[in-house]
């Protein structure tokens, strides 16, 4: 069976781009400036490969899908290659990756909403929660709705205010800098060998869009143009990615936080347009990422037509989210770890070895993209270790 074969019902080429471009864009375009003030301007060039390398390891999984008929999910990639183990660990690696991006993202909204309200507080029950707190139960509540949603092209609909919110806050954070007197005069350094990790980490985190990618690839209408969507999401990307980067690398140098929105001028127009618009990010991006956690919990219960536990499981995936973000407030180091463990195995290792094994069954001669995968795997490995280790680190030392 060629599962290559366009299907009559399925999301189109243009919403699949939506969600494709809204799975790879999201809180990382906050981070970039401070992963470049880590890792300095020569960092630009392993930003770039990281970038190519993403964009082959998602053709890789294509492949590893139209090898089988009954290949749909990422875990379904592993137990081809594997069997029932190789099923088992990447679908750990999986949920885990997509489970600690939803924590950042309440994360991320606590942190913006203090920012732009530093004094509120809250009063429950005679319980006085502080406001970072407070702001991240409040986004829980209203995203908790979004989780509910089934269909992938309801989920293209938000995902096109994603993409919106992300052009607008790129627009927001230059205008700061051309007009609102902050400028673009910091010069920055050639390499910071010893941020060099964290930058790897972050860079890795802003393409780590693969947990999704079956899920999207599987729903489309025409699956041909799988290959022409993905680039035109990862050239999207980059360049956004890039653009931010470079922007707030000039505009703060070394002083730059953890997300540029927080070193942007407090009380000031176009600063709140860029910290609203962060809001709107997670918003959108939220139930794009619980959506495989749920479908993979409703199939192994085999309750996935009861629209009660449904409900049921994607909201205790939302409480579980919001408790760990409350526990474990640390923005950058939380990314950077999900970024180089996670991401970086998700993203690099997996698809690769999963590709050989595959493979292997129908060609034992060692070509030149077999080389680029064991190649791809190395570059990997390094990430997952030096990053890792320098991740876990900066949590311990800030607890």
């Amino acid at each position: 069976m060629d599962t290559s074969t366009p299907s009559k019902s399925g999301t189109s080429f243009l919403k699949t781009c939506f969600n494709g471009v809204n799975a790879l864009s999201g809180v990382g375009i906050l981070s970039i400036p401070y992963a470049l003030s880590q890792g300095g301007w020569l960092s630009v060039l392993m930003f770039t490969t990281i970038a190519v390398i993403c964009f082959y390891t998602g053709i890789l999984i294509q492949r590893c899908i139209d090898s089988s008929s009954l290949v749909k999910t990422y875990p379904d990639i592993g137990e081809l290659a594997f069997g029932r183990k190789g099923r088992i660990i990447v679908a750990i690696f999986m949920y885990l990756e997509l489970y600690l991006v939803a924590i950042d993202f309440m994360i991320l909204e606590g942190d913006n909403l203090e920012k732009l309200f530093p004094s509120v507080d809250f009063h429950v029950a005679g319980l006085k929660i502080g406001g970072k707190q407070g702001f991240v139960l409040i986004f829980s509540l209203l995203v908790l709705p979004t989780t509910w949603f089934r269909s992938l092209s309801a989920l293209a609909y938000v995902s096109v205010g994603g993409i919106m919110a992300s052009v607008i806050l790129i627009a927001a954070v230059i205008w700061v800098g051309a007009f609102d007197g902050v400028g673009f005069h910091e010069r920055g350094v050639l390499v910071h060998w010893a941020g060099i990790p964290t930058a790897m980490s972050l860079y890795s985190f802003c393409f780590s869009g693969h947990a999704v990618f079956p899920m999207i690839y599987t729903g489309m209408s025409n699956r041909k143009m799988f290959p022409t969507v993905l680039l035109l999401c990862f050239i999207i990307c980059t360049l956004s990615y890039g653009l931010m980067g470079v922007v707030g690398y000039l505009m703060y140098g070394e002083s730059l936080k953890s997300q540029v929105t927080l070193n942007l001028p407090s009380r000031n127009l176009s600063s709140s347009i860029a910290i609203y618009t962060t809001l709107i990010n997670p918003f959108t991006k939220f139930a794009l990422l619980v959506t495989p956690i749920a479908e993979a919990i409703e199939d192994t219960l085999h309750v996935g037509k009861n629209k009660a536990v449904s409900v049921s499981i994607r909201t205790s995936l939302v409480v579980s989210t919001t408790i760990v973000a409350l526990v474990v407030p640390y923005f950058a180091y939380a990314v950077a770890l999900t970024g180089s463990f996670l991401s970086g195995t998700a993203t690099m290792l997996l698809p690769c070895i999963c590709y050989l094994k595959i493979r292997s069954r129908t060609c034992r001669k060692v070509g030149f993209e077999q080389v680029v995968c064991v190649g791809i795997i190395v570059v990997g490995v390094g990430l997952v270790v030096v990053g890792t280790s320098s991740s876990l680190k900066q949590i311990i030392q800030s607890l």
